[in-house]
């Protein structure tokens, strides 16, 4: 049975045809008022404008915001709010820090020019990013991994030609579709053939036994189209693509329009930003990177983030002497035993002198072994898929969670996340004619697939998603000025990075379905940038007809209400009238 505010709320919006401009989802923000255990709730009207006596009043009563505030409602209220402009076609793949002619004019070289440098990121035009002309709304997982809309991507005939190595399929071009798999289901290059091939290499029986010989996450470099992440996705493994930024045919891009867990990184200068003993494995295969370079600082990066007793794969060609070249195989084990650095001769490269907590956010490499102290020197092998005390507490001592409101954000995200998706029904279903006591059809499990939580804390949200059985991968984003939470992130097996959100994340435009935010508002109201930038960056990254979920203290919620309408999104604000200064939008 609906409860009377339910009801209302579908009075309201049952009868309402789909719109085609990108569609915050209200659903999604009544799914969490049982977050809060509100039984009493009210819905206030969408409305273009909110008037600015109301900003005012909200602005005295959020006094540690003031300064941020003051700019904010400077902005909105110069503009009248009115929508913003269109960006020009050239930007539709536009991703921003990954500059390279500004990079080489700044002096960036020898590979330098193709990283990633915000630090010249300056007056960026205040306008939408337009998806392609072509473009159309991605399938459902799992056929979108094996299927995707070639207008969704930017990638040339020829670079379809060239796409042989190993991780990379031969794909089908077909008049606006890119296929992954033969008609008889089967994967072109091997993969699978080649997954069991490294399973054996390190002494197991087939590529299902890699949980438990303790590989259940994958750092996969130029990762190609995303060939063994598809494979390893159905074994319960994550492998996640990192790849250097590309204007055409970028690796990222399609791992992405697939529903594969990638972002643009690489590591010519600066560390990737992920903690140290992050990864289970790292693999590349022709993946164009000369290991020995620079004193081989590629190399101890890779070390930093694989953890102990974990394995580094390279598969590259090699030459024969009839003149062929034949790929070739090599797997390394990181060891488990951290005594033995202490036997090594002098001239070995030094330890370095770090704590558990440091951030890794591109900082710039640097040439000495990584982890040695840490409390989180666990042998891949010993380790379980959850958490145990002694873990816990070791987060608990660089981190600050404490046990007990750890198991409190696991039992609140296990309860929200069930009211959250039977509360999507309305509005996904709203065209359709219902009977009186009708009940709503549930939402199928694979309605979503990349889902961001840009403010991630333990990685609760993924948890329950999780636990609920829904096709979707999260990625778990820790801002830089909060509590370094990444680490125990990581050690839960799920995918996340640092990042700070007063500069663009590092993905390609309509990437995600669903972005989430949980008190992000209130934490930007002490840094440099401002709320209208992240909405155009939210809005870069979110597909259309893509969700955003806000919730956050009154003042920070009703300014994003009233920015919503510049970037063209329905917004509906939600009090919970439970006497807290938390909104839902």
């Amino acid at each position: 049975m609906r409860s009377s505010w339910f009801n209302k709320l579908f009075n309201k919006i049952g009868s309402r045809q789909p719109v085609s401009r990108l569609i915050l989802c209200l659903i999604i923000l009544l799914a969490l008022i049982a977050i809060f255990g509100s039984s009493s709730v009210g819905i206030i009207d969408p409305a273009p404008h909110v008037p600015a006596s109301l900003i005012y009043t909200n602005y005295r009563r959020i006094k540690e915001q003031a300064a941020v505030d003051y700019l904010e409602l400077r902005s909105v209220l110069a503009t009248g709010n009115r929508e913003l402009n269109l960006c020009g076609r050239e930007t539709e793949n536009f991703v921003p820090c990954y500059n390279v002619s500004a990079n080489l004019l700044a002096g960036f070289k020898e590979g330098e020019e193709f990283d990633r440098h915000c630090e010249l990121l300056v007056g960026a035009e205040k306008c939408l990013v337009r998806p392609p002309k072509d473009y159309k709304i991605p399938l459902q997982w799992p056929a979108s991994r094996d299927i995707i809309w070639s207008g969704n991507v930017k990638i040339t005939k020829d670079q379809f030609l060239s796409s042989g190595s190993m991780t990379k399929r031969l794909m089908l071009l077909e008049e606006n579709q890119i296929a992954f798999r033969s008609e008889d289901g089967l994967m072109y290059d091997g993969v699978k053939d080649y997954s069991r091939q490294l399973a054996e290499l390190i002494g197991l029986g087939s590529d299902t036994e890699f949980p438990q010989a303790g590989v259940r996450t994958i750092l996969d470099i130029n990762c190609g189209f995303g060939s063994l992440g598809a494979h390893l996705s159905s074994l319960d493994i994550v492998a996640v693509c990192v790849s250097g930024y590309e204007v055409t045919g970028s690796q990222v891009q399609l791992a992405l329009e697939r529903g594969l867990p990638a972002v643009i990184g690489n590591f010519v200068a600066r560390q990737l930003p992920y903690p140290l003993l992050s990864y289970d494995m790292v693999h590349c295969a022709q993946c164009d990177i000369i290991w020995d370079e620079k004193d081989g600082m590629s190399l101890i990066e890779v070390d930093r983030v694989l953890r102990p007793g974990g394995y580094f794969v390279l598969t590259s060609p090699t030459s024969r002497p009839q003149g062929t070249q034949q790929d070739e195989t090599f797997i390394w084990q990181k060891t488990a035993d951290v005594h033995c650095y202490a036997s090594r001769n002098k001239d070995a490269i030094p330890l370095c002198k770090e704590e558990d907590n440091d951030p890794s956010y591109y900082r710039p490499l640097v040439r000495c072994i990584s982890g040695t102290s840490s409390k989180r020197w666990i042998a891949i092998q010993n380790r379980t898929s959850e958490l145990s005390s002694a873990e816990l507490h070791v987060h608990g001592k660089y981190s600050g969670v404490e046990p007990e409101e750890f198991s409190e954000d696991l039992q609140f995200w296990s309860s929200a996340i069930k009211d959250y998706w039977s509360l999507l029904s309305p509005l996904i279903f709203s065209d359709h004619p219902k009977r009186p006591g009708d009940e709503d059809p549930l939402p199928p499990f694979n309605m979503i697939r990349n889902v961001m939580d840009m403010n991630a804390n333990y990685g609760g949200l993924n948890q329950a998603l999780m636990e609920e059985k829904k096709s979707v991968w999260v990625m778990n984003v820790v801002p830089t000025g909060a509590p370094n939470t990444l680490p125990l992130i990581i050690d839960r097996g799920f995918t996340g990075v640092l990042h700070d959100w007063c500069e663009p994340f590092p993905t390609y435009p309509r990437t995600y379905d669903l972005l989430h935010a949980n008190g992000l508002l209130s934490h930007l109201a002490s840094e440099r940038c401002t709320m209208l930038n992240l909405f155009l960056e939210i809005d870069r990254i979110l597909r259309p007809e893509g969700w955003i979920i806000l919730t956050d203290k009154l003042g920070a919620i009703e300014m994003a209400r009233s920015l919503a309408s510049q970037v063209r999104w329905e917004a509906r604000l939600i009090d919970l009238q439970n006497g807290s200064d938390q909104r839902l939008l």
